[in-house]
């Protein structure tokens, strides 16, 4: 126990102490979006909107994180990510504290869509931001202490606030919401300004490419939508199958998706720190973690035990300790040469499209063709995605030998 303890240890060292910092201010972010997770409840208990309401709004919620990947990415190239960084956490955390002062459709639809706008402007800047603070061999560990800090904020962000709705209403929601935005601003002026921090890996184009005309990685970023139009289903569709078909209670699908987490936040920095000295290319770890992804779902297709369940969600989740790492840190690599905020705002994209469409198809193809007919059609789509890394594999081998 004491060597696995010191060997986790071991997996965090290295890192730049703004890295750190980064993280801090991302879990401060993100544990402070304690709307997001209870936002259709608010819209329909609180402010009376019918579910087709609720799902226009949340479509709005949608376009607008689409919109404002874009923007950051444009704005970072243009004005720096720093500056980037402070003002979407600043006026976030404002726009929360506006947003419960909004009564009519049309107004909390502009509403949440200017928020997600500037609130997810934020997220190519941190990649950028990343990528300056951390040396060329920790750049795969830095993705993934930040996205523990993720975790961890999601995690605690709707417990938190689910004790604050009881205690004051959604009204101390919004307040608290925007408060930790503003107090992250806060921090990330006292810490990251640039008269402090130290880039560890500036990187200055004279002639920076468009990330829309480099081809090897519109490939990879074709894979990373398919990647996240079968992933999404984990979170959206597959708990209805345990509830629906496999008829697990709400504690037991609870414990499922927790084990998600658990196993993340234990096991992933290690084995990312020891597949980072592996001779595989990132390209070969991205096919093994997508492999995994796919492959979990045949999992799902058959028998009635339901410890098949159980080993579909820990491959998955080994599947994304890999793959997630890997892809954000080949895309930082490959936007060295390029538009940084513009590469890392369409690796971002990426997402916010499997999110757009994967969760209403998911549905849809559950309710035309079943569970097993779905889950072998995203085992398809992660073939295909599967497919595509290797010809951007085949690709990036081809030019490192001319």
């Amino acid at each position: 126990m004491k060597l696995l303890y010191l060997s986790y240890l071991n997996s965090f060292k290295g890192l730049s102490r703004e890295v750190w910092w980064l993280a801090l201010v991302t879990l401060i972010n993100r544990a402070g979006t304690m709307v997001i997770p209870f936002l259709s409840l608010y819209l329909t208990q609180d402010r009376g909107f019918s579910l087709e309401d609720v799902g226009t709004i949340m479509s709005c919620f949608g376009l607008g994180s689409l919109a404002g990947t874009w923007l950051g990415g444009k704005l970072t190239d243009v004005i720096g990510y720093y500056k980037v960084m402070v003002w979407s956490l600043f006026l976030t955390g404002l726009l929360f504290i506006w947003l419960q002062m909004l009564e009519s459709f049309y107004a909390i639809c502009g509403g949440i869509f200017v928020l997600m706008v500037i609130a997810d402007s934020f997220r190519p800047a941190t990649y950028v931001a990343m990528n300056a603070y951390s040396k060329h061999e920790n750049k795969t560990r830095s993705v993934t202490l930040i996205r523990l800090a993720i975790n961890l904020g999601f995690s605690a962000g709707p417990a938190i606030g689910g004790v604050i709705i009881a205690s004051t209403g959604y009204f101390g929601l919004f307040w608290i919401d925007g408060i930790t935005c503003l107090l992250a601003a806060l921090l990330l002026l006292l810490v990251l300004n640039p008269k402090k921090a130290k880039e560890l890996d500036h990187v200055k184009n004279e002639s920076p490419r468009s990330a829309y005309k480099d081809y090897p990685y519109l490939l990879f970023i074709g894979a990373m939508v398919l990647l996240g139009l079968i992933f999404v289903q984990y979170f959206s569709t597959v708990p209805l199958f345990y509830s629906e078909i496999k008829s697990l209670s709400e504690v037991s699908i609870g414990l499922l998706l927790a084990m998600n987490g658990f196993i993340i936040f234990v096991f992933e920095m290690p084995l990312i720190k020891y597949l980072e000295t592996s001779t595989l290319s990132r390209a070969s770890l991205m096919i093994l973690g997508l492999a995994m992804t796919t492959f979990s779902f045949f999992f799902l297709t058959f028998g009635n035990w339901n410890g098949l369940l159980v080993i579909g969600m820990i491959l998955m989740t080994l599947g994304e300790m890999i793959t997630f790492p890997f892809s954000s840190a080949f895309a930082m690599d490959r936007s060295r040469s390029g538009r940084q905020g513009e590469y890392m705002a369409l690796y971002n994209i990426a997402f916010s499209i499997s999110h757009i469409f994967a969760h209403n198809g998911g549905m849809v193809s559950i309710a035309n063709l079943g569970y097993r007919s779905t889950w072998h059609l995203a085992m398809i789509i992660g073939v295909m995605g599967i497919l595509l890394l290797y010809v951007l594999r085949f690709r990036l081998q081809i030019r490192n030998k001319t």
